[in-house]
């Protein structure tokens, strides 16, 4: 019976999002549609979504081994990690077009102010994995240290995502620096991301940067956002006016285009190196279309839910707040409760019970977040006050 507890979280996670939710009446629409509140409470949700992901590929994934390890409660969230990415990353890209237009001198000092704070978080979440794996019995070689510290390996195997966003942001802010025309821009961007897409489909899984598929599966969803930001008034006016079309389609395409990408999957894989397949490349870039199609159909959902229903309580508000924080840090408590931290030495304290799992790495994920960007926080004002003098 304690097993089943975890399938709770199936009322759970919809009530987290909906409680406090207000639904706009007939010919009426959220005020406050892709608001800086609203997309921030809902990257909150996704990043809680998140952390059961990573749960899930600990407990029920069907490539963990022995098979007795596995803990059914979590599996619908093991393979959508991607799709609650492509959100994210869509917001990214639509709040910086929407800040170059709307804020004075946005651009300015931006690599310091918006890009190396992410560096510097990512460092600080890379020391403390890799102190943690010392503590816990990782024997780690002077190499394997300078590794872990210089980034060149993931010490926080969840660390990929603020590995790129650095770079995302620096492509978009050289675009517009030095293009005047924002169709320029945005076209470069976009070229720059496909030969990202396509380089990354070159490369096999290894243990340095872009190490597999979910480095670049989601990427493209960065200047898709700032492509609807751009157009933005024109798109939301046509949604409106075909809102009831559009929003039973893209429902009804949702998991035959999930269904089609995980078929895919199965046929092509991402993995042909490990079997000498011939045309791996070919078989990943079918599987990377396959996904992109689902990712932008669940985006699509997202937003024509967004602009009925605008969501908001104490727990998505706080949670947005540590979007970026929680995604860093909560995995090191994922692989602290987990039977082995990464693939390496056992873990200290495995927790067999899943719903108590997801309860443990919550409560523990939160303060830690918390100081987290305290500290990232401080160090915004160091740095402030240096680009100031």
């Amino acid at each position: 019976m304690a097993a089943k507890i975890i399938y709770l979280v199936y009322i759970l996670v919809p009530l987290i999002l909906l409680i406090g939710a207000k639904c706009a009446g007939r010919g009426e629409w959220n005020g406050d549609f892709l608001s800086l509140d609203q997309s921030k409470a809902y990257q909150g949700f996704l990043a809680f979504c998140i952390m059961l992901h990573h749960i899930g590929q600990k407990t029920c994934a069907s490539w963990l081994y022995p098979p007795t390890r596995i803990v059914h409660g979590l599996d619908l969230f093991v393979p959508i990690g991607y799709l609650m990415v492509a959100v994210f990353l869509f917001f990214n890209g639509y709040g910086s077009f929407l800040s170059v237009k709307t804020k004075k001198d946005y651009l300015k000092g931006y690599p310091v102010k918006r890009i190396l704070p992410l560096v510097f978080l990512f460092y600080l979440v890379q020391i403390i994995f890799t102190v943690t794996r010392y503590l816990i019995g990782e024997r780690i070689s002077g190499k394997q240290a300078a590794y872990y510290l210089s980034g060149a390996q993931l010490s926080n195997p969840n660390a990929w995502y603020i590995i790129m966003l650095p770079f995302f942001y620096l492509v978009f802010y050289l675009a517009f620096r030095i293009l005047k025309s924002d169709a320029a821009a945005i076209i470069v961007i976009f070229v720059c991301f496909i030969a990202y897409l396509l380089a990354g489909t070159r490369i096999d899984h290894n243990d340095w940067w872009i190490c597999g598929e979910w480095w670049y599966n989601s990427a493209i969803f960065f200047p898709v956002g700032i492509l609807f930001a751009k157009h933005r008034d024109k798109i939301i006016a046509h949604l409106k006016r075909h809102y009831k079309l559009y929003l039973v389609l893209s429902i009804l395409l949702l998991y035959p285009l999930f269904a089609l990408s995980e078929v895919a999957q199965g046929i092509f894989s991402y993995y042909g190196e490990t079997w000498g397949a011939p045309d791996t490349v070919l078989r990943r870039r079918i599987c990377l279309l396959s996904q992109i199609l689902v990712a932008f159909d669940f985006v699509f959902v997202s937003l024509m839910i967004g602009l009925k229903v605008r969501i908001g309580n104490r727990f998505l508000k706080f949670m947005g707040g540590l979007t970026l924080e929680f995604y860093l840090i909560h995995g090191l408590f994922v692989e602290l409760c987990d039977h082995e931290f990464d693939g390496g030495v056992p873990s200290p304290f495995p927790i067999g019970n899943v719903a108590l799992y997801c309860i443990v790495v919550f409560a523990l994920a939160i303060p830690s977040a918390l100081l987290i960007k305290a500290a990232g926080n401080g160090f915004r004002k160091l740095v402030g006050k240096k680009s100031t003098v």
